[in-house]
């Protein structure tokens, strides 16, 4: 098949999953949605991985740059004044733990170290998956992000409804 039209088909998948999800109220639902109609369309094995147009991945790059910059607001640098002190705590122990848990998992599983250090870092699944796929392993890496992301948006929510009543906001 063309290559145009492979790509179109994992569009396609991607897309209408990504939307099916918005139904779930999930947070980064459209993003894990879209991972997995994409990944189902290439699990299918029918079509080869498509051949994305040149500057496809650094306009995705930027687009998802931008989208986290624009979170970023004079509000958020005030808060950020009072919260340096978690958030260097918070960044350096997820850091810590992904290295030791990446290390761990490609010595007692027997999986790419590559592969365990990136699947294991704190970053966001388009972050850490671009960075894989630049590295030569981005299917890997967003296949265990997607895990990951899946279940701690579908198990923190139920984790923060059952601590409510221990005084925990239940916004």
């Amino acid at each position: 098949m063309p290559s145009i039209a492979t790509l179109v088909i994992y569009l396609i998948g991607g897309t209408s999953i990504g939307l099916l999800m918005l139904l779930t109220g999930i947070p980064a639902a459209p993003l894990a949605g879209a991972l997995i109609g994409a990944g189902l369309v290439g699990v299918s094995g029918r079509l080869e991985i498509p051949q994305w147009p040149p500057g496809t991945r650094t306009a995705l790059q930027i687009g998802i740059g931008t989208i986290i910059g624009a979170g970023i607001t004079k509000d958020s640098l005030e808060q950020l004044q009072i919260l340096w002190k978690p958030a260097v705590l918070i960044t350096m122990t997820l850091v810590l733990t992904g290295v030791v848990i990446g290390l761990w998992s490609s010595r007692l599983l027997g999986i790419d170290p590559l592969i365990a250090l990136l699947g294991a870092a704190p970053g966001g699944i388009s972050g850490m998956s671009l960075v894989g796929a630049e590295l030569g392993v981005g299917a890997a890496v967003a296949a265990l992000h997607a895990v990951r992301l899946i279940t701690v948006l579908l198990v923190l929510p139920v984790i923060v409804k059952l601590l409510a009543p221990l005084g925990l906001p239940d916004s």
